[in-house]
């Protein structure tokens, strides 16, 4: 059994917290530099070039990449043979996460009944996933999901007689309609299977792989492969002003379904595609 303090988790909470808001992943900018490469619209090199500025801008100053700090999603890996000590695993994360936000002067987007719309002034509560594992492992990564990218987010039941067509015809009809308003170049994360819930936890999930990292399984990885080409030839290019650049990377998993269904949703990352992974 190791023991875990909750001091330590709230500590590396707000470290990370505030590095993806103020860093790209340094994966997300080689995928700038090899987009410049292919890049054929002349506005849509500038708008890279300005993206890459614009992040190195933010790490010099340490200010946000964007004025929209998203809200905080946290994906949780607890072995059997990790004891928390010290208070709450759940609230440690909440607290870290209004440590960083408040210490790295992040804008607070997340209101506390999403009807009466009152700002809950901290940046809490995050959104937390957890999954129990083997072992004395502990890991947490954290997402900061702009609302930009998150509100083209689509799930559609389709039947099983629509198989992978239906599938490729559904992703790409979702990356056309939201256009410009996700912030591209963009990261597409596509969950199909399982139930309508769990298509869009492994969407989301999909999207903290290493950019550019396919999936295990062949038939997956040409899946992605296809989409990722058919979405930049759709013209919507960086920004949303034209070219060849719509999307870095597109990221799907899969889960066992049902005889009667095959449920498939999207989730799309901006272009800053912030997360990163702590290991305690």
């Amino acid at each position: 059994m190791r023991s875990i303090n909750v001091i330590d988790i709230t500590q590396k909470v707000k470290d990370v917290c505030i590095t993806i808001n103020y860093e790209i992943d340094p994966l997300v900018r080689a995928a700038f530099e090899s987009a410049k490469i292919v890049e054929a619209s002349k506005i849509g090199l500038n708008i890279i070039d300005d993206l890459i500025e614009n992040s190195e801008i933010a790490k010099s100053y340490k200010a946000p990449i964007c004025q929209d700090t998203g809200m905080i999603v946290a994906f949780v890996k607890l072995g059997q043979e990790v004891h928390i000590e010290g208070g709450s695993l759940e609230k440690a994360i909440h607290q870290g996460i209004r440590e960083g936000y408040d210490e790295g002067y992040l804008r607070k987007s997340v209101v506390s009944d999403p009807l009466l719309r009152s700002n809950s002034g901290d940046n809490t509560p995050g959104v937390i996933y957890y999954e129990i594992a083997e072992g004395d492992v502990f890991e947490i990564e954290l997402a900061a999901k702009g609302f930009g990218s998150e509100n083209m987010s689509r799930s559609k039941m389709l039947k099983p007689s629509d198989g992978i067509e239906g599938v490729k015809a559904f992703v790409i009809e979702t990356v056309e309609q939201a256009g410009s308003n996700p912030c591209p170049p963009i990261v597409v994360g596509v969950g199909i299977g399982g139930t309508l819930d769990k298509a869009a936890y492994i969407a989301k999930k999909a999207l903290l792989r290493p950019l550019g990292s396919h999936h295990k399984d062949e038939h997956i990885e040409q899946l992605e492969l296809e989409l990722l080409d058919k979405i930049n030839k759709l013209g919507i290019g960086p920004q949303g002003l034209g070219g060849t650049t719509t999307a870095l990377a597109v990221h799907a998993d899969t889960f066992p379904t049902h005889i009667a269904g095959l449920p498939v949703v999207v989730n799309i990352n901006c272009h800053a595609s912030r997360h990163q992974k702590v290991v305690l």
